[in-house]
């Protein structure tokens, strides 16, 4: 089987160099050929920002940690969702990552479950989240908050 396939590619590529052969489909260098440019189906002015987050606040922060670390800190907060199933859980700034007089601002975001399920415990409904914080973007930081729908939590330094 190998002897085969190592003869097919010897004559093959011998006879890649015959005119015949260069130019079919045989070659694997003729495969694919040059690219070229298609008209797009994208709007004349083009699509704009899509900077719209479609999650939603999570129903409430139950615990707010900030862990430090080298070179920084990491804040973790675990939210408590109404029903089991809320997923892709974030951090988000509301200031773009800068402090505003000394406040670190979050909006705790979630996506809620496909299809409705069962309320269940509050310890098997927990989404926990964490994000890095450099030590740069931590100057001048006197507190950090974490904002839900229902409630806020904050740590200060």
């Amino acid at each position: 089987m190998a002897r085969t396939l190592i003869a097919t590619v010897l004559i093959l590529g011998t006879l890649a160099g015959c005119g015949r052969v260069a130019e079919s489909r045989l070659n694997p260098f003729n495969w694919f050929g040059s690219s070229r440019s298609e008209a797009t189906l994208a709007p004349e002015g083009g699509y704009g920002e899509i900077d719209q987050d479609l999650r939603r606040l999570m129903d409430q922060v139950s615990a707010l940690n900030v862990e430090k670390t080298p070179g920084g800190a990491i804040i973790r907060a675990t939210g408590l969702p109404p029903e089991q199933g809320y997923y892709d859980g974030e951090l988000v700034s509301v200031s773009d990552d800068k402090p505003v007089d000394g406040v670190l601002e979050y909006q705790f975001r979630v996506r809620p479950p496909l299809r409705p399920n069962r309320a269940s415990t509050p310890q098997s409904r927990e989404v926990v989240v964490g994000l890095f914080v450099t030590n740069q973007a931590l100057d001048g930081v006197r507190e950090i908050r974490v904002v839900a729908a229902r409630n806020t939590r904050a740590v200060r330094r």
